[in-house]
């Protein structure tokens, strides 16, 4: 058994999960982290809000809000959005919780006390009009390596690169276009990147074979000319730095919400009743692989900024770990970081800025989580970009996730409902072609298996639809509803083989879309469901309260093998339609 923790994207808490969110992070972690429950493995995900993003204070200022009621508003949303499409957290918190500061002004104090921060000038743009200095996502201009004209203050969402604003082409407000923009000196504290340089290149190295290579090789040479960054922002909401005599600097938002995936595995073992657990995860020597699923706009900062924050704290061992003060301790790094590219909308990037996006929670309310999950996944942006289609997606779903999948279930059950009483018939002997059928779907447990675990997860799921459909070749050439009338005995044994490879394709197509398989088991008679529980919470901290989501992972743990489906077991009643067809009305 390996311990798996899955680390998630953490969205800004300034709009709605659209779907480009869910392809690019959400779905695909969520998928893996079913996979491996179901593989028996120890697995903890989290994620959470990200409370103190530019552009939530953005937003607020629009609306005449607080960044808080903000924040919190969209929290909410987060939790019920992601609870509709069964993405399994152990933990989704925010960067607003208490556990969340103190741990983030912890690794400021060891990165300062390390050696890797120091204090500088920086030059940045200042805004005459608001009497202050720009976020860096409050500025866009035009890239200077692209020449993309929409790049922001810190990055480019274009070519991925990172940015300072006073780089930027033309530079202006987002909010006040006509801004008179100059630039000043403030002084900050800086991330010494440089001095990291060699620890960071080691840890790029052996990444060969199962990285992505774009990730790689994009990330190694950035590595290479990797410059001192800032760490600290002059900035009203955020965590301020733990430094007399510095009122107005915060923490960058990217560092403390990268930080949020050890903090939110502080928390989860708090708030789980095992307070050193996450010690298993993030110190332990060996069975451990931590993964960090993103978007590609987010690479440089899990691949490069995030390790090196990671290996700068390592030396010290107070307060995380209860052990003497320069006990050699080290952080586990990233094992992977499968960050996907764009899903786009007519050839434009989904962007909550921009008004360019689909609701999530409005398509899973309306067609349901299921189909949903099978479109994006069929159409996950692994290796390059891709579009989200209406036609494509009732398409697919009406010929694929529905004639495939659905109607396999209803067509085998239906029958044995009907002809055998409403239980698995007992087998004959089998044929050459009852044998075959049954071993290629089991095959399947190791193949799809090996495709889940390296994350290639729109292949798994292809060939998971490759083994519904020989399933169904075998029930169009064995045509047991021919066969009962002449042979029940042999029908019957049809039908057994037809619903022990159901059975099967049940597990496999779990980790996809799992309410689908919870309800096909049902069907098949089974009690026992195959993944737990999803449930928001309300967590208590000394100051306020904080919604979370959870998941109860006590089922779903060594189910990944093939059916064992015992013959007379009785059906969960009259088989019913799983799966519905989409009919477009409105939609382009």
């Amino acid at each position: 058994m390996e311990n798996i923790l899955v680390c998630v994207a953490w969205p800004y808490a300034n709009g709605d999960l659209h779907v480009g969110h869910v392809a690019g992070a959400y779905l695909p972690a969520d998928i893996f982290a079913r996979y491996h429950r179901l593989k028996g493995n120890r697995v903890v995900m989290v994620s959470g809000s990200d409370a103190h993003g530019t552009p939530i204070v953005v937003r607020a200022d629009k609306e005449g809000k607080t960044p808080r009621e903000v924040f919190e508003y969209y929290h909410g949303r987060f939790l019920e959005t992601q609870r509709l499409l069964g993405i399994s957290y152990d933990l989704f918190t925010h960067t607003d919780t208490e556990n969340h500061h103190a741990i983030s002004r912890q690794m400021f104090r060891r990165l300062l006390e390390n050696g890797y921060l120091f204090k500088a000038t920086q030059k940045q743009l200042y805004s005459e009009r608001q009497g202050k200095f720009l976020p860096d996502r409050l500025v866009e201009g035009t890239c200077p390596i692209c020449g993309y004209d929409k790049a922001r203050g810190d990055q480019c969402d274009s070519c991925g690169h990172l940015l300072d604003g006073t780089q930027l082409i033309n530079p202006h407000s987002r909010a006040h276009p006509d801004d008179k923009l100059t630039i000043r000196e403030s002084e900050h504290y800086f991330f010494n990147l440089p001095a990291l340089r060699e620890p960071i290149l080691a840890y790029l190295a052996d990444k060969d074979g199962y990285w992505r290579s774009t990730v790689l090789e994009f990330s190694r040479r950035y590595a290479e000319e990797m410059e001192p960054r800032a760490f600290t922002r002059d900035l009203t909401w955020g965590i301020p730095i733990p430094v007399e005599g510095a009122e107005g600097k915060c923490i960058y938002v990217w560092y403390e919400a990268l930080l949020g995936y050890l903090s939110a595995t502080i928390e989860w073992a708090q708030v789980s009743g095992q307070p050193d657990a996450w010690k298993e995860f993030w110190y332990r020597a060996d069975g451990v692989r931590i993964y960090n699923f993103i978007g590609k706009d987010n690479i440089l900062f899990h691949t490069v900024l995030w390790p090196a924050a990671l290996i700068g704290m390592q030396r010290l061992g107070e307060p995380w770990d209860g052990l003497d003060r320069g006990a050699d301790l080290k952080f586990n790094l990233p094992y992977d970081v499968p960050a996907n590219q764009y899903l786009n909308l007519g050839g434009q990037k989904f962007s909550k800025s921009l008004g360019v996006s689909l609701d999530a929670i409005d398509l899973a309310q309306k067609y349901g989580a299921d189909a949903l999950r099978f479109y994006l996944t069929l159409i996950m942006p692994e290796a390059r970009d891709s579009d989200w289609s209406w036609s494509d997606f009732a398409q697919r779903n009406n010929s694929e996730l529905l004639a495939k999948w659905g109607n396999l279930i209803q067509r085998t059950l239906s029958q044995i409902w009907r002809n055998f009483e409403g239980r698995i018939p007992q087998p004959g002997e089998l044929t050459e072609a009852d044998q075959a059928l049954i071993a290629k779907v089991e095959a399947g447990f190791d193949s799809v298996g090996e495709k889940l675990n390296a994350v290639r997860l729109r292949d798994a799921l292809n060939e998971a639809l490759d083994l519904a459909t020989a399933t169904n070749q075998y029930l169009d050439f064995e045509a047991p509803w021919k066969t009962i009338k002449t042979d029940k005995a042999r029908a019957g044994t049809q039908l057994y083989v037809a619903a022990r490879v159901v059975d099967s394709l049940t597990v496999l197509f779990a980790p996809f879309t799992p309410g689908l398989s919870e309800r096909a088991r049902a069907q098949l008679g089974y009690a026992d469901p195959l993944f737990g529980e999803q449930y928001i919470e309300t967590l208590h901290e000394s100051t306020r309260s904080h919604d979370v989501l959870r998941y109860d992972a006590r089922r779903a743990r060594g189910r990944w093998a093939p059916s064992q489906l015992p013959p007379g077991q009785p059906l969960g009643g009259e088989p019913k339609g799983l799966v519905s067809k989409i009919e477009l009305a409105d939609e382009a």
